[in-house]
This record gives C-alpha cells, sequence and structure tokens, in this order.
C-alpha cells in the first residue's frame, strides 16, 4: 500500500533548483510564489554570493515545486545548508489536485549582506539557473528570472571556462547569448578570472 504522505510534501525552488539537471526530485511542476522577493546576497558562510527570497508583500515569483519523497529533507538541508527551511504552502500556486507542504529556503535575516568584490556572483551558477528558467518558461520566463531579481549591481565572476559551482551545466549558444544579454542590458560588472571560490 502506497504511503498517502509520500507526496505530501514539497519544496518551491527559485534558483539552481529550477534546473531539473542539478536533482533527481520527482513530481515537478511550475509554480508561483507570492509575498517573497529573489535577490542576489553573501554570507560568511561561502565564499560566492547566492541567490535567497525575503518576504515583500508585493512580489510574485516564478519557479518550480518538487516532491521531497517520505518527508526526508536531510539532503536537501544539506544542499541548502546556508539557509532556513520556511513553510509557504499558503502562499504557493500550483496545479496540483491535493494542498500539500510547501517549503522555501531563505538565508535567515541577519545573516547576510549584499555582495561584493571578494564575494561575487559564479557565471557558472548564473548560467545553471537561466538554463532551468528557459527549459521551464521558455525565454520570457528566463528574462522574467532577471527582471523579478534584485541586487544586479552584484559583480559576476566569469568562469564559465573552468566552472567553480560544483552543480555546472554546458549551455546551448542561445542560452549563453541570452544571459551575455541580460547581463549586459543589467550593466552588471563582469570580472575576469578565477575565483578560490
Amino acid at each position: 500500500m502506497t504511503d498517502p504522505t509520500h507526496l505530501n510534501h514539497y519544496f518551491f525552488g527559485y534558483g539552481s533548483l529550477v534546473n531539473r539537471a542539478t536533482h533527481d526530485y520527482s513530481d515537478i511542476r511550475p509554480a508561483q510564489l507570492q509575498g517573497w522577493r529573489r535577490m542576489w546576497r553573501q554570507t560568511g558562510l561561502r565564499s560566492v554570493a547566492y541567490l535567497t527570497v525575503e518576504p515583500d508583500m508585493g512580489a510574485e515569483i516564478e519557479g518550480l515545486i518538487a516532491a521531497v519523497p517520505q518527508q526526508s529533507w536531510a539532503a536537501l538541508d544539506e544542499r541548502e545548508r546556508s539557509y532556513d527551511r520556511i513553510s509557504v504552502a499558503h502562499q504557493v500556486t500550483h496545479d496540483l489536485t491535493h494542498s500539500p507542504e510547501v517549503a522555501v529556503y531563505s538565508i535567515p535575516e541577519g545573516t547576510h549582506a549584499a555582495p561584493d568584490l571578494s564575494c561575487p556572483v559564479l557565471l557558472s551558477y548564473i548560467d545553471v539557473v537561466v538554463q532551468g528558467y528557459i527549459r521551464e518558461f521558455g525565454e520570457a520566463g528566463a528574462r522574467r528570472f532577471f527582471t523579478t531579481t534584485s541586487g544586479w549591481e552584484v559583480p559576476v565572476l566569469d568562469d564559465r571556462r573552468a566552472p567553480v559551482y560544483p552543480r555546472h551545466q554546458v549551455l546551448e549558444a542561445r542560452e549563453q547569448d541570452l544571459v551575455d544579454e541580460m547581463l549586459h542590458n543589467l550593466g552588471v560588472m563582469i570580472l575576469q578570472g578565477m575565483s578560490d571560490a
């Protein structure tokens, strides 16, 4: 007999978790998270900056929800170890016919700051996120990722030739072109060279 709780707990992914190539979770569906905004931040727990979300009642972001089998959060909690896991089921819109528990990962308030030259964002990380959005929401969805994310004054380290991000992916030419175009349009500072991140 199937455990009825098997597909009753989900996470909402808004960054690298949107890219299915970075994980093997199942029952993946597009979803929207209301009342939160996505932003670039740094924390002393990591040597590079990452995405997080923080409450903002006027904001909405797209992402994916995916089932966490048997409520086994340990692997995901380890992957997102700089973050708190927060229940947001009442703020997520999806096409499921039942109402599961849904959690989002957010860096705790007071433990993060704006990225700077000493803690840039990896271009290989942005590539993974944008590839996920292109594949789930099309080019328009990837562009919405850029416009619904704050903190683009962040410096970006170009590590494409030797990716530092552990879950890096190879982008198609059109995917890479979209990333480069949007970063250029936003006036993002691109740092050349390697990092010890």
